[in-house]
């Protein structure tokens, strides 16, 4: 049996006024699709210090992350003129700040948006089910 390739993200959320959670949602580089920071395993890193450093280099948030993952979802990457799928980690990541400028600001653009606009925003099968999970926290 082979193993899909693993990748960890970071879902990126505050408490917003009353008591309301905020997702931060960044877009994709090419078609501009409303998604969370991902990436591959980095040497070194535990999974949620990798999807931390996710969160920092796609959409300038800084927080620390929870150690244990909120689910997976099954995701395709685009490889090589190929999609593959692989299992995704995700990380929830309380959003401390922001930062003005990051590695890849000139190339995403980032927003808050309630729970469940997020959810509806996102394209990946099984990812809306994590960000709605996001709000019993």
């Amino acid at each position: 049996m082979s193993r899909k390739p693993r990748q960890y993200a970071a879902l990126p959320y505050r408490e917003a006024k009353k008591g309301r959670i905020e997702v931060l949602l960044i877009t994709s580089r090419g078609a501009g699709r409303w998604l969370i920071p991902k990436g591959w395993p980095m040497k070194g890193r535990k999974p949620h210090e990798t999807a931390a450093r996710e969160a920092y280099e796609e959409a300038g948030a800084v927080g620390r992350p929870d150690r244990r993952p909120v689910g997976v979802y099954a995701g395709r990457k685009r490889m090589n003129g190929s999609r593959i799928r692989c299992h995704i980690e995700v990380y929830p990541l309380p959003v401390s700040r922001l930062k003005a400028n990051w590695p890849e600001s000139a190339e995403r653009v980032r927003k808050w948006f309630d729970v469940k606009k997020a959810a509806a925003l996102v394209d990946e099968p099984g990812l809306e089910s994590l960000i709605l999970a996001i709000s019993g926290r």
